[in-house]
């Protein structure tokens, strides 16, 4: 790691990217040099079991489905767009639409009919491929010029699709990968922005091939070992499921895919991972419904074993007593834990959002080291991420190789390397906007560098508070340590040009009842729970902590339970789990008002609830 004149801080690149390597070349290079090597496990049809798929077989499928679409009438450098959810069919046709010399355009399957009907356009797509009738019926209500009918790739779809390539020589795919180059595009990626329509985000097969070929050298030990395994969940409409399956295809590993997270546990137990690709709420749910389930004197087990497991992670005791200690924290707790996610299971890859200091510390003591990192669409993915025995809680770790990464004055994180973007999809002056006359990507995000180059993001630019005061501050860095408590499913802080930092407050439904029986209370409903002295005075313990890492004119003063939760079915939370903060503020603006409208303002203890004060609010 080397740190330059002007603060910016690089690691030396794995490789050089020629103009040959493109994602079909990964592919194809371990198609020929492991041809019976496992690189992908799809479900039998009959839904339980996994089936191997060798890298040789998963290419020549690729080939065959990529000749169906040539049949259909795919001319290099079309767009194809990919509605769906995360599948094995998902992956196998975005490197077929590759093969075939196209571009993919990705879809949430959560997308709206406006959002559909605006990447369509943007992109020109020629074609869609999705997954159900009902989505193809969306995209035909929303139908642009130059749109062929929508392929659905069920059983039957997939085999009207080879059938269509049935004439189309195995040459006239290879020829169209072979002319492939590192500068052609490879995909328009829209992000799934908090407002207005989403910016699509212009990637080249140099991007992708320089984000795999230096990530399998800063994490050859997460991805590119024979027995490594990695479970997809997150949306593969998303840059981060996407790109580690092309880290899996570009190194020994192998990937299994499952739709969603509603059976996490099931699949993982099934499918047996060594790796986890996840956002940090998915380990905060892990932790927090183990220790609901235990009550009375296995629920202070279970506190005491994980004390014991932090101070594992950070090596505060040495010697036999502690040793013992280990063991017996690791029959009664640990052990439990580990199983739920996976005998084999060692890392988990975590981005989205930080995650707390002591989970992370809690996750490494009882074997699973959380690798945090932090990145963008416009990045190919990961720009900054910690190594495996290189980890520093609360940071993002270091630049990937071959990647720089710097602070700008007024806080800005700046990146530049061969994964950064291409522009934005028609629209050069956001691209200019975005990317200086000195190739650095401004990010929009906000952090620190320390003195051996890990990075600390503490939020976004835009979204700073400045309270009646003048003191800056970032929400992210409240709201994430708030959203830690078991009782807390979104946090959004407020207190732009107002006195003092408030917060509004969704419970989360689902921990709800077993955080009600283990304080020995009736089952309520979450309404019913909004207004309950105990689930108000445990949030309040929950806000002095968080306040007791941040200075006082930053602090949460006052909070109220808002009604319900934040959700994309409701238009607050963007497909990647983020919160619409602008949108959240607007529905939302006369209960901000009246976290201020009491004019004796918050108590001189920053935050201690007064007798009376009603239901949620903090004086």
């Amino acid at each position: 790691m080397k740190r330059h004149r002007d603060g910016s801080w690089s690691d030396k690149p794995a490789a050089a990217i020629e103009k040959t390597m493109t994602v079909p070349w990964l592919l194809s290079r371990r198609a020929a040099r492991t041809p019976d090597d496992v690189c992908v496990e799809r479900r039998s049809e009959l839904g339980a079991a996994w089936v191997e798929v060798r890298a040789g077989e998963f290419e020549e499928d690729v080939i065959r489905a990529a000749r169906g679409l040539v049949g259909m009438g795919l001319q290099p450098g079309q767009t194809v767009a990919i509605l769906g959810a995360t599948s094995y069919e998902w992956s196998l046709l975005d490197m077929a639409v590759q093969y075939a010399g196209g571009v993919v355009v990705p879809i949430y399957e959560s997308a709206s009919a406006e959002q559909i009907r605006w990447i369509l356009a943007d992109s020109a797509v020629r074609l869609v491929l999705t997954d159900t009738a009902a989505h193809a019926g969306l995209v035909e209500s929303v139908r642009t010029p130059g749109l062929l009918a929508s392929v659905v790739y069920d059983a039957d779809g997939m085999t009207r699709l080879y059938a269509a390539g049935a004439d189309v020589p195995e040459s006239e795919v290879l020829e169209r990968k072979e002319a492939l180059t590192s500068d052609d595009l490879v995909t328009v990626i829209y992000t799934s922005g908090t407002t207005g329509n989403p910016k699509g985000v212009e990637l080249t097969h140099g991007n992708f091939v320089a984000s795999a070929l230096n990530i399998l050298v800063s994490e050859r030990e997460v991805i590119d070992t024979p027995d490594a395994r990695v479970l997809l969940f997150l949306p593969l409409a998303h840059i981060m499921a996407r790109i580690v399956f092309v880290y899996a295809i570009a190194g020994r590993g192998r990937i299994g895919h499952v739709p969603n997270v509603h059976n996490l546990l099931a699949d993982i137990q099934a499918f047996s991972p060594t790796a986890l690709l996840c956002v940090p709420r998915v380990l905060e749910k892990v932790y927090n419904a183990a220790e609901a389930k235990t009550r009375g004197m296995r629920l202070k087990a279970f506190r005491w074993a994980a004390r014991v497991a932090v101070d594992n992670s950070r090596k505060s005791f040495h010697g036999p007593v502690f040793g013992l200690k280990r063991e017996i924290a690791r029959s009664l707790v640990w052990d439990r834990l580990t199983q739920a996610l996976g005998p084999d299971c060692r890392f988990a890859i975590s981005a989205g959002a930080p995650l707390s200091k002591r989970l992370g510390h809690f996750y490494r003591g009882i074997g699973l080291t959380v690798i945090e990192a932090y990145g963008l669409t416009e990045s190919t993915g990961p720009a900054v991420a910690n190594r495996p025995g290189r980890v520093v809680m609360g940071s993002v770790g270091q630049p990937i190789p071959a990647g720089t990464v710097k602070i700008a004055k007024d806080g800005e994180v700046l990146l530049k390397g061969p994964h950064i973007f291409r522009g934005y999809r028609n629209d050069p002056q956001a691209t200019a906007d975005a990317v200086d006359r000195d190739g650095w990507f401004h990010s929009g995000d906000i952090g620190t560098i320390d003195k051996h180059g890990f990075a600390t993001i503490t939020g976004r630019k835009k979204e700073l508070i400045v309270t009646a005061g003048g003191k800056n501050v970032a929400p992210a860095v409240l709201e994430d340590r708030l959203r830690g408590h078991p009782l807390v499913s979104q946090v959004v802080a407020v207190g732009d040009g107002r006195p003092f930092v408030g917060a509004l407050v969704t419970l989360d439904a689902e921990m709800l009842p077993g955080w009600l029986r283990n304080h020995g209370l009736p089952r309520m409903d979450a309404a019913s729970a909004a207004g309950h002295p105990r689930v108000l005075e445990a949030l309040q313990r929950a806000v002095d902590r968080t306040n007791a890492q941040v200075s006082r004119a930053e602090s949460i003063r006052k909070f109220v339970i808002v009604p319900g939760d934040f959700t994309e079915d409701n238009g607050l939370l963007t497909p990647s789990m983020k919160v619409k903060r602008d949108e959240v503020l607007r529905r939302y603006a006369s209960t901000v008002d009246g976290l201020y409208r009491d004019a004796r303002g918050p108590q001189a203890g920053g935050g201690r609830r007064k007798r009376g004060a009603r239901r949620g609010g903090r004086s």
